[in-house]
């Protein structure tokens, strides 16, 4: 696919992300803002905020940016735009604007930025919605994403923390982008692998949300920076305890051999250190471990539904083309958060 030759990806994409234990100890000593129109904020890490308009209108607000995850700047452009607007499909939304946000060094060439630009541009014309203006800075280093604005009807907007006993848990792309990318940066990955990183990345979620939304989903939530494991555990919070099937897990190919390797990233150390007291691996290999770990830029959806259902969405999800499944089960709560079998 494209070069790959090192120009200034270094640690890009959701690696980049601050670790949850430290935005944790931060966000905990906020002032909570109440609203009775406010209908989601930040008190469970949801995807974005929900701000309700009327009886059957609401607005989803969102924004995400990051460094470079792939050399190619239209490509990541593309990506960044693709896992910002994640956030709304995340939610059962629909995307309605995008403003650009952007940090970029004013010695580099400027034909690199106006490739990123397009990139996000294509994304956002492939979302449905408009791309209405944005912010940009002079910074030592380049940093692209959107700030996003959707809509929801509040009696259909998914939250990611509304698990119920009995669920299974669909996930709609395949784990391994962190390691594939940490791979390529040393020129170790296959090309199959990192093409197949790359279309996961670029790919939008507004598909399966749109398929998810036919069915009722008790929640859902995308899988990016935290890793599988640290998305799950925001999911079931201290209420359930989730039950994952190893073998159904689908993951990028020859990821196995990366992380045995050690083409690990730092992120999904942080995520590791923070995961790693309520998770019961239950003697799962090395390299399954480090993909529950693994920080996922422009992740899939995981989405709760009754078995029944997550068959059904499975069988149309299966359809987009990427690796998917249905991964584990929500069920009462015991003495870890995660038990992986």
């Amino acid at each position: 696919m494209e070069s790959r030759t090192n120009r200034f990806c270094q640690n890009g994409g959701c690696t980049a992300k601050l670790g949850q234990a430290a935005l944790k100890r931060v966000l905990e000593k906020l002032p909570r803002m109440e609203n009775e129109n406010l209908l989601v904020g930040y008190s469970h890490g949801d995807d974005g905020a929900v701000y309700r308009l009327s009886e059957d209108l609401a607005v989803i607000h969102t924004l995400d940016f990051f460094p470079p995850v792939v050399e190619d700047p239209r490509l990541f452009g593309q990506i960044a735009a693709a896992n910002a607007l994640s956030d709304i499909y995340a939610m059962g939304g629909d995307v309605t604007t995008a403003l650009n946000i952007v940090c970029f060094p004013e010695t580099m060439d400027l034909n690199i930025l106006g490739e990123i630009l397009a990139g996000g541009s294509e994304k956002v014309r492939e979302s449905g919605g408009i791309l209405a203006g944005g912010h940009s800075i002079a910074d030592e280093g380049i940093k692209y994403g959107l700030s996003v604005c959707g809509t929801v009807s509040p009696a259909r907007m998914f939250q990611n923390h509304t698990c119920r006993e009995g669920d299974a848990l669909l996930l709609t792309k395949p784990l391994g982008v962190g390691i594939v990318c940490a791979a390529s940066r040393l020129q170790a990955a296959s090309g199959d692998s990192f093409d197949l990183a790359v279309t996961s990345m670029r790919t939008l979620n507004r598909k399966a949300s749109e398929i998810l939304r036919k069915y009722q989903v008790h929640a859902c939530t995308d899988v990016t920076g935290f890793g599988l494991l640290g998305h799950l555990g925001e999911m079931v919070e201290e209420h359930h305890t989730a039950v994952l099937e190893q073998n159904q897990i689908p993951y990028i190919p020859k990821c196995e051999e990366y992380a045995e390797e050690f083409y690990l990233t730092a992120a999904g150390q942080r995520n590791r250190n923070h995961m790693q007291e309520r998770v019961e691996f239950g003697g799962a290999p090395f390299y399954m471990e480090e993909l529950l770990f693994d920080p996922q830029t422009s992740g899939g959806l995981l989405a709760c539904l009754d078995p029944e259902e997550a068959e059904k969405a499975l069988e149309e999800i299966e359809n987009l083309g990427l690796p998917c499944g249905i991964i584990g089960t929500i069920e009462k709560k015991r003495e870890k958060s995660i038990y992986v079998r």
